[in-house]
This record gives structure tokens, sequence and C-alpha cells, in this order.
């Protein structure tokens, strides 16, 4: 069985316990560098998670009657590797254990409800900020190309006036939460998600 587990934003305190079961009970762990750092100090194997996402599904299906648990930052359902793999294992293989996503922390630390909050991601994508700027109240997973400073570029170039709100390294000691006006935006940020608020 393959279980996709999602390990929150970060510190491991914001893990549910469902995950900590199936990461303790993990004959093999597969993730990022940065999660393989965390979790897999008494496991007997773990595989890296990289861009060879084709080589990762080929090796996921011929090793898929081993207990195995593919970590997943946030919430594997939210724009994380849980899709890819629901769209390549039936349910019969594969089991999704839901995580706390970085929106949703960055909502909580601000307290701003996430009723009508339109969810999208420029990871590995271009954005149709056109699309975007029509909804009132927007979260992003961001990536190192295109961040805070280009969504607020983006909206300078289409003459609108926006609040950003910035949550950098969320969960860890290092974090750093922002809520400024699009000039204010830095030119870079660490890991970061980003709400966009429509404060008319």
């Amino acid at each position: 069985m393959i279980t996709v587990v999602g390990i929150g934003p970060g510190d491991i305190d914001y893990l549910t316990p469902e995950a900590r079961r199936a990461i303790s009970q993990a004959e093999v762990l597969v993730g990022g560098k940065r999660h393989l750092a965390t979790f897999s100090s008494n496991l007997r194997e773990s595989r890296l998670l990289d861009a060879d996402l084709l080589g990762l599904l080929e090796w996921l299906d011929s090793n898929k009657a081993r207990a195995i648990v593919v970590l997943a930052s946030g919430d594997p359902l939210l724009y994380g590797i849980g899709k890819l793999l629901a769209a390549n294992f039936g349910t019969d293989e594969l089991h999704i254990v839901p995580g706390i996503s970085a929106i949703q922390y960055l909502c909580a630390k601000v307290a701003l409800d996430m009723n009508d909050l339109f969810l999208t991601s420029s990871h590995g994508r271009v954005p149709d900020f056109d699309w975007i700027f029509q909804h009132d109240k927007v979260a992003m997973v961001t990536d190192s190309v295109i961040g805070p400073r280009a969504i607020a570029d983006a909206l300078h170039q289409r003459g609108l006036s926006r609040t950003l709100i910035i949550g950098e390294n969320l969960s860890q000691p290092n974090e750093r939460i922002h809520r400024l006006s699009q000039q204010q935006v830095a030119a870079r940020y660490d890991m970061n998600v980003v709400v966009i608020l429509n404060e008319r």
C-alpha cells in the first residue's frame, strides 16, 4: 500500500496522529531531502523524491505491495504530489492522509477566514494574473520564480491595489509574517505563501 502523508507546514508539532502512525509503520519512506532528514532516522530504507516523477511512478508501481509512505509538504492534494499519485493508482492501492496546508496555517495566524478564498499556485507554472485578480481573496503557493515581488509587479502593471500577506518559513523558528501594500513588497523572501486581499 502506498500512503501519502501530509506533513503540515513544517514543524512536526503540526503532524496529525494518523500521519505519525503511518510514518512510524513505514517500511520505505519517500520524500524530499528536507523531509527525509526529518523523518528517516530509524527507517531501513528511503527514496529521494526528485524531479524524476516518471521514475518514481514506475518504482512505486513495482513496490506497491510494501508499506511505502510518500511525504508531502502541507496537504498532499493542495498543489502537492497527491494529485499525481491519485491519477496513477486506484483507491485500493493508495491511502491519503491529509495535512495542515501552509495556507491554512497562515490564515489561522492572521485570523483570516477562508470562506470565499480562491486557491492557486505559481509553483512550476505561469499564473493567469488577470483571472486571479478578479477574486477579492486569493491564496497562492509560490515558488522561487514567481513569488511576492512578481505578484506585486503584476498588480502594478494592471493599475490595481491589493494588500499582500506573506508568510515566510511558516511554523519554523525563523517564521516571519508580513502584511504589506504592493509598494512595500521586497525583492526576495524565503519559502512562502501569499494571500492577496482586495480590501475595498
